[in-house]
Parts: structure tokens; sequence; C-alpha cells
């Protein structure tokens, strides 16, 4: 294999080794692993831009599809709590640089050498697995594989110690350190020095910034406020805005959708306390509860280089909001497909919204991870005010989070391709406005 160059920078000769031994080539599938520096500093940014499931398949590094508390036999929780810490101080530390910090990923780990000390096996299990999940691109329907961050993949171990309590934690439980380390680093991403991490911020995920409302990165006073960017008008046109049946995306984001719970149960959220009710933190015999009963979910993951403002995939009257305190864990699919309750542990905000073309509400939750600052709504707030398809409804500060938008019984009929990748467990990218699915005619109200 042959490690593709990258001006300004020379592969250390141990990384070199474990990349050239990890991966093969062969005539049929060419290059597995491919760099590519989305600028010409492409010290402070590298990104996985080109694996395929076939690349996978066919290379020594298969996908790290299983995570357990074994999974890194040598690191105790202290440790990784330590290693969490650390990364944070360094995106403040050294903002220029944001591989240095949360956003390092498994392939530049030879930029932290601290890192293998506090987290044993960590360097081991990156040059062993792929870490990180398959996408599909939904205009090609081709696979992409997506690279997990460093500090995702240690907040998805440090999950199942969420209520022990550990020494170095001073009587916190694991939980609690989450939490806090969640708001400290909204608080050095609010910070007016946090804006040298914007260039380095672009770089490393390759952000385009011809859609942006503001494009001078000088205009920003904060990276918090560059993470929440607003986007042209037109950016994201709401596809099938004629026909009032219509339903769109809420977020630029990685969607599966499911038909009904025990269908989302079964292909993807396999949390043991998983159900409506507890999403929505109402009782199980409640109006609330009852109406969704037999409905359906759709769920927009947003990764941290995506456009962070999520919309309205209804025409609607904006309702009432309902916050639910809760944890900081991460969101990662790889979390969400075991046995952990992450959508109704975390931090989350419901907004509920009565659909125009059916006269039913449609709850939208916001669902708070790992280093997420705030949720925080604009339109969303406006009660008894008209959304449209496409409105902006909130964004999220700083972090990867989700969107989870639940509809009553017969109030969508999702989209073949989103119901088929979905099945396979598979996310699909989206934009916001993009179709995701129509309401049946049948279930159109009487008064429309």
């Amino acid at each position: 294999m042959a490690l593709c160059p990258i001006p300004g920078f020379s592969w250390p000769a141990p990384l070199k080794r474990v990349l050239q031994s990890a991966y093969r080539t062969d005539d049929n599938h060419g290059e597995v692993f491919i760099f590519n520096p989305s600028s010409d500093n492409a010290d402070t940014g590298m990104t996985v831009t080109s694996l395929t499931h076939e690349d996978i398949q066919t290379s020594n590094q298969p996908l790290e599809t299983m995570i357990t508390s074994d999974s890194l036999p040598d690191a105790d929780p202290a440790q990784l709590i330590k290693a969490l810490e650390r990364l944070v101080e360094n995106s403040a530390k050294a903002p220029q640089d944001v591989g240095l910090g949360v956003h390092a990923h498994p392939v530049t780990l030879f930029k932290i050498p601290w890192i293998d000390k506090l987290v044993p096996g960590l360097e081991k299990l990156a040059a062993t697995y792929h870490i990180g999940n398959f996408v599909v691109i939904r205009k090609t329907g081709k696979l992409h594989f997506e690279s997990m961050p460093i500090y995702a993949r240690i907040g998805m171990h440090l999950v199942f110690y969420g209520s022990l309590q550990i020494g170095i934690l001073k009587q916190k439980t694991v939980g609690a350190f989450l939490k806090e380390l969640s708001v400290r680093q909204g608080k050095i991403y609010d910070s007016p020095e946090s804006v040298e991490s914007i260039p380095s911020f672009i770089s490393t995920y390759g952000i385009k910034l011809d859609q942006l409302l503001e494009p001078e990165l000088g205009k920003y006073g904060s990276f918090n406020e560059f993470f929440h960017r607003k986007l042209k008008a037109g950016a994201r046109p709401v596809q099938n805005a004629k026909e009032p049946s219509s339903i769109c995306s809420s977020a630029d984001c990685r969607l599966v959708v499911y038909t009904d719970i025990d269908k989302a149960r079964e292909f993807w959220i396999k949390g043991r306390n998983f159900n409506i009710h507890n999403l929505l933190d109402v009782p199980a015999t409640s109006a609330k509860a009852r109406q969704f009963a037999g409905g359906s979910i759709a769920i927009f993951r947003l990764a941290p280089q995506d456009y962070h403002r999520f919309h309205c995939p209804i025409d609607g009257v904006v309702g009432e909001i309902h916050d639910v305190e809760g944890q900081y864990n991460t969101v990662n699919p790889q979390a969400i497909n075991q046995e952990l309750d992450v959508f109704t542990d975390n931090i989350r905000s419901v907004l509920y919204l009565k659909h125009t073309f059916t006269g039913k509400e449609v709850a939208v939750v916001a669902v708070g991870a790992l280093l997420v600052g705030s949720i925080r709504w604009t339109k969303g707030t406006q009660r008894g005010s008209t959304a449209c398809r496409g409105e902006e409804l909130g964004y999220f500060a700083y972090g990867g989070s989700t969107v989870i938008v639940i509809f009553p019984e017969r109030c969508i009929e999702f989209d073949d391709d989103l119901l088929k990748n979905s099945k396979k467990s598979l996310e699909t990218l989206v934009e916001v406005g993009e179709s995701i699915g129509r309401t049946p005619k049948s279930a159109q109200a009487s008064s429309q």
C-alpha cells in the first residue's frame, strides 16, 4: 500500500508500518485507505474520505461492530476519564489544531503521544479495526465510511460505567462527570479565543463555505457561533413544496426511519427501556403517550461537521415545549445499537407541533449528547405560530446530536429508499428539505 503524500507532512515510521500492515491492495479494489488534505494547511486536518464497504471486506482491518466493556481490557475508567479531560483541555490550550483535542480521529493518534499511556490498547484498537460507521449516500446509493472521533469512542466506553462512582471523581458518578465535561467544552467554545479553532475545524472536516450566510470567518465571535452557523436563503430548498402531504428532513444528518417502534427496536435502538412514553417523559397511560400508539419514528443524527440548525418537517402550528433533564452520553450508532438507554437517559427537549394536513400532533425531540453545550429553540418557542416545512425550529451548540420525530399512526409513509436502508441498519445521508415521505390522502383532516 502506498500512503498518499500530504503537503507539509511526513508519515511517522511507526504509523506507516502499522497502516501498511493493516491494509492491502489488489488489482480489483485499489487503495483501501485514502487521506484527503482539504486545504493547503494540511497539518491541521486529515479526514478519511474514500472507504467503501468492499474496501473494508477486502482489507485486513474489519469494522469495529461490537463495543463492550472488554474492548479496552487494559484501560480502567479513571484513565478514560483523564483522557477525555485532557482532550477537552487541549481544545483550549491548542486551538489552532482541533486534531489535538476533541476532534482527534483514530488515524491521527500519532499526533497525541500521551493518549496510549492514558488509554492502553487504544492505538492497537485503531490499528486493528476501522472505528466508525457506514452511511449510504442517498444520491448514489453507495456506502461511505465515516471515522468516529476518539472522544466519542472513549465516551462510549465510559457509558458502561454510567452510575459508577470512581475515586478520581470525588463522589460524582461517571454520568455526572460526562455532563460536567460537556458544559465545560461548551464554555470553551463560547469563548472569544475559540475562534482560533475555526480554520482547523473547517480543514479537518472539509466544510464548504459557499452556502454560509456569513462566509467571512472573522465575523464569528466564537467557535460556537460558527458551529451553529446559518445558511443562505435557498441553500436548503424544500422538495415537493407545493404538495401539502409531503414531509421533509429536519436536518443535515444521517437518517433512519421505522414504521413503528417495534421495528426501530428490532433494527436500530437496543436500549432496554426505550419506548415512546419514556422518550417523551410522560406516563405510559397519558393522552400524550396514547396518541402516538402505533406511530412511526425518524431519527436524524447530526455529526460535528454538519450544519447544526434543525428545521420543521411538516406544515403545522407550534405547541408546547417540555424539557427533560438527563445525561450526556454519545449518540453514536454503536452506542444506540447496544443495550444502553441513550435516547431515554440523555438530556432532551420535546416540541409538539399540530400537523396542518392531519390535525394530529407530531413530536420533535431534540436530544443532547456528549460535549453538546445546549439545545436552543428559535421558532420552536413561538407557541401558537405557524411553522412551514423547512422553517428553522432551533439549533444545537457544539457537539454531535440527534433529532427524533415521532409521527402518530398513519401520518407518514416513508420513502422506499429510506425504509430499505434502515431495515439493513444503515443510515442515509440527507439534507434539510429533502423528502422523507408523505401523508396518505386517507389521513387528511376533514377540515382540509
